[in-house]
């Protein structure tokens, strides 16, 4: 597989693992643990976000 191939099956984990997190908050009975769920869904998201972006060449890491 690619870099970019790999990178690719990286985000679509990356955003899988947060759809799973956000379900995970909806089912819960903890509204703490509730929040705690669906702002780790929202950290995952927004990193393969940007990892989608590099890999696409829209930006670039900061250095």
């Amino acid at each position: 597989m690619s870099v970019s191939g790999e990178a690719a099956g990286r985000v679509r984990q990356m955003r899988q693992k947060a759809e799973e997190l956000d379900q995970a908050a909806e089912r819960v009975n903890d509204p703490e643990e509730s929040k705690r769920l669906k702002e780790k869904a929202r950290r995952l998201k927004e990193q393969s976000e940007q990892e989608s972006a590099m890999g696409s060449g829209d930006i670039f890491p900061m250095e």
